[in-house]
């Protein structure tokens, strides 16, 4: 009898806690009823009282693109969180697990493309997935429940913290009680749900950026921008990516592939676009691609912006398609962020940068979604300056500037605004196409000033004006909407074909950026087929500045100190032609090729003859000639004024803050040394010697032609103390080098033991009478013979900032 009072007692327990539970999970329509309801791709309810969003799921374990970004940002290039910065963009979806409901994430980088499910699934097993978030069922009606996604909105889900801790920038966290729901930015469509939120971070600064550009460092506040968005329907065709393309390569690895094939898929970036009729040589798309321009941009900016973007329209044209491009200005209250649009956005910051294109791109096929530019709006004013330089720009009346100046800045902005589109299109850099008249503004060009009569600047061919040819047939190979019936493989290789056939070159990033590329064609902001000629004509054009340049090449009002401003690109205006010529020694001749039936590869050392010419060139920058200020300037600039100081864009001074102009001799001759004396490319040198023959020098005989040419300049300057001494300063600088690579454990042991054999030419007999300069030299040499480990490297100067172009 106990028993049975027992178990009916706690049977009657359990029924009232089960009751209990369903009283704790209200109905959707009860928890909600005093709350604000927005309709769309996810519904969702604003409680103003609470400050939280509460989302309504209905669609369970169904894919959905999941995209955060920064609306509003830091304001420094160094930390590069900028306004309307794209993060990270995920397929995502929500599963329900009894009281909890999970964000997660899909790995699409491992897939098996199978009509076997269980071949899919052991694959989907075999490789992580990823649990973004974790929520609590707050209200529940039959399948669909209610969560309250205010956490995630309030996280720091664009990783600000972590970006700042890895710049040692400082140790920050989001602050709850100073972050919320931003209404004013969160927005239902039908196809994409947007959310924003005010995000509140405090710590403890340890880097200067961060003080720079906050009002108060120990708390500063951003906001994050979410997107739910709709994935596109299965209609879109992927297109195979080809290493001679020009396209950005999306790709996953197929564990379905048979053995005899590659297991790596992978296919192009670009947007959908197909014509009304596929079989006119010339058609109406179904959908025009429309990008649009940032409101906050002004003018003349804007209108050089809508132009150079509008420029694409004539590779569509060659492509096949009528106005399948347009480019307008964003409409008043539209989101920069919003999904819908593809958006050329006009960014601040508190220093010069880089300028970005990129893109919300579906990762199951590769099809761009949203174009997102980033144009920082500081780097007009750097090619006004570096115009600015090359003439009086404020001539005798010293208050309005030569028009030419901003002729210029504005060509290049049209330049930049096309390059910028052209990689939200799907397009990577193409820096070889300098080589071939400027055929694409993929490419980083610096400006094209020429002299003309009486040696007068020259600005009308600063830059390239329309697409290039090279743009025209990329877009082809992306963006050809090919008639039924057509093999598109043999359709897309003829298109290839046909580049080869034009001359087309094409260099991307991976050949072109690095010190010690072997890719004689790629480079960054130069210009001209043959690099060397190109070195003579800039030196020319450098030395006329440098000779005109005067108090007229700055305003009426401005101090004087600010000259060195101006001074600082026309004194560097070869820094990047340097690096080109440098490419040419120990370099090859290659491109991209594939295995094509009856077509030989072709891989070859640059000719003999080239490069020493190369090596020529860039001894002549070596030369106190080139080195030297003329003397109208060392007497001009004086130290900064009150309340300008010294920053980032000067040269680093070893006279104690004013215009160096030895240190500024030294910092270029030293940049100059350094691609001569790259250690990839000496051992270049030495591998074309020993496969090539005794057309090329050997390491020795290489490092012998730059030592003979420095000592040949010492003894020539003796008689000018000016010149004398930056030759004897870049002398030391070639043996600090040679002490460099002979201390260098990690690079070839060819290279180290011509370095130091190099280096005992610099011991003297102990009975010699020596200069300072040959003391210096031989006992510098003397203290690493005897303990080699003891050496520090002794740095030059470093100059000051480089690209994006300019100082």
């Amino acid at each position: 009898m106990r028993l049975l009072l027992l178990c009916l007692f706690l049977t009657t327990g359990l029924l009232q806690a089960q009751d209990s539970d369903k009283k704790e999970t209200p109905s959707i329509a009860d928890k909600t009823a005093k709350l604000e309801k927005q309709e769309g791709f996810f519904d969702y309810y604003w409680s103003d009282e609470e400050g939280k969003l509460y989302l309504e799921i209905d669609r369970w374990d169904e894919d959905f693109l999941y995209v955060n970004s920064l609306a509003a940002g830091l304001g420094s290039n160094d930390i590069g969180l900028d306004r309307n910065q794209l993060g990270d963009s995920r397929v995502v979806f929500f599963r329900r697990v009894g009281p909890k409901v999970l964000l997660q994430q899909r790995n699409l980088d491992y897939r098996a493309v199978s009509d076997n499910p269980d071949e899919a699934k052991s694959v989907s097993e075999a490789f992580a997935q990823s649990v973004l978030e974790g929520f609590k069922v707050v209200a529940r009606t039959d399948d669909r429940v209610l969560i309250d996604l205010t956490p995630l909105l309030l996280s720091d889900a664009h990783g600000v913290a972590a970006r700042l801790k890895s710049a040692k920038e400082g140790t920050y966290k989001v602050a709850d009680d100073r972050s919320a729901i931003y209404p004013e930015n969160t927005k239902n469509f039908p196809k994409n749900t947007e959310f924003e939120a005010t995000i509140t971070f405090t710590g403890e600064p340890t880097g200067r950026n961060v003080r720079s550009v906050t009002p108060t460092p120990e708390s500063f506040t951003l906001r994050m921008h979410h997107s739910f968005v709709e994935l596109p329907d299965d209609d879109y065709e992927p297109r195979v990516f080809d290493p001679r393309s020009g396209y950005y390569a999306r790709g996953y690895a197929d564990y379905a592939t048979p053995i005899d094939q590659p297991l790596q898929k992978r296919f192009i970036t670009r947007h959908r676009l197909e014509k009304k009729d596929p079989s006119a040589a010339l058609s109406e798309p179904v959908e025009p691609i429309v990008y649009y321009l940032d409101r906050g941009a002004p003018e003349p900016i804007r209108s050089a912006l809508l132009e150079g973007a509008r420029w694409w329209n004539q590779a569509y044209e060659a492509a096949g398609y009528r106005d399948a491009f347009r480019v307008e200005v964003l409409p008043e209250g539209a989101d920069p962020l919003d999904v819908r649009y593809n958006v050329i956005n006009w960014v601040h910051r508190s220093t010069r940068g880089w300028s970005y294109g990129s893109s919300v791109t579906d990762p199951r096929t590769g099809e761009i979604i949203k174009g997102h530019v980033l144009l920082g709006s500081l780097r007009v004013r750097q090619d006004f300056l570096i115009a600015q330089g090359l003439v009086a720009a404020y001539g005798q009346d010293g208050t309005t500037p030569d028009p030419r100046l901003e002729e210029l800045a504005l060509a290049r902005l049209r330049q930049l605004s096309a390059h910028e589109v052209g990689h939200t299109l799907g397009l990577t850099h193409n820096f070889a196409a300098s080589t071939n008249d400027r055929a694409s503004v993929m490419d980083y060009p610096h400006p094209y000033v020429t002299l003309g009569p009486n040696n007068e600047m020259d600005f009308s061919e600063a830059y390239a004006t329309g697409i290039g040819e090279w743009d025209k047939q990329a877009i082809k190979y992306g963006y050809t909407d090919f008639p039924a019936g057509t093999d598109e493989r043999a359709a897309l290789n003829e298109i290839l074909a046909e580049n080869e056939r034009l001359g087309l070159r094409f260099v991307s990033d991976a050949d072109a950026r690095p010190a010690g590329s072997s890719q004689p064609e790629g480079h960054l902001w130069d210009n001209g087929q043959e690099p060397v000629a190109e070195m003579d004509r800039l030196l020319k054009l450098r030395e006329v500045a440098l000779q005109r340049f005067s108090e007229q090449n700055i305003p009426v009002g401005m101090p004087l100190s600010e000259l060195e401003s101006v001074l600082v690109p026309v004194y560097l205006m070869h820094r990047y032609q340097v690096e080109a010529v440098a490419k040419v020694i120990g370099g090859y001749q290659y491109d991209y090729g594939v295995r094509q039936a009856g077509v030989k590869p072709d891989y070859q050392p640059v000719d003999a003859a080239r490069q020493q010419q190369a090596r020529q060139a860039l001894l002549r920058t070596l030369s106190p000639a080139v080195l030297d200020l003329p003397q109208n300037l060392y007497t001009l600039i004086p130290p900064p004024a009150m309340g300008y100081g010294r920053n980032r864009e000067l040269f680093n001074t070893q006279n104690g803050g004013g215009l160096d102009p030895l240190g500024m001799a030294q910092s270029a001759a030293d940049n100059s040394l350094s691609f001569l004396l790259q250690p990839e490319r000496l051992a270049r040198v030495v591998e074309q010697r020993a496969l090539f023959g005794a057309g090329y020098p050997t390491l020795a005989e290489y490092l012998k032609s730059i030592q003979e040419y420095l000592q040949a300049q010492e003894r020539q300057s003796r008689a000018n103390d000016y010149a004398a001494e930056v030759a004897a300063m870049t002398e030391r600088r070639f043996v600090h080098h040679l002490l460099q690579l002979a201390a260098d454990k990690k690079i070839s042991g060819a290279v180290t033991a011509a370095a130091l054999g190099k280096l005992l030419d610099y011991r003297q007999p102990e009975t010699a009478q020596l200069s300072d300069h040959a003391a210096y030299l031989d006992q510098l040499v003397r203290s690493f013979l005897t303990n080699p480990d003891s050496y520090e490297p002794v740095p030059a100067p470093a100059l000051p900032d480089g690209s994006p172009i300019g100082n």
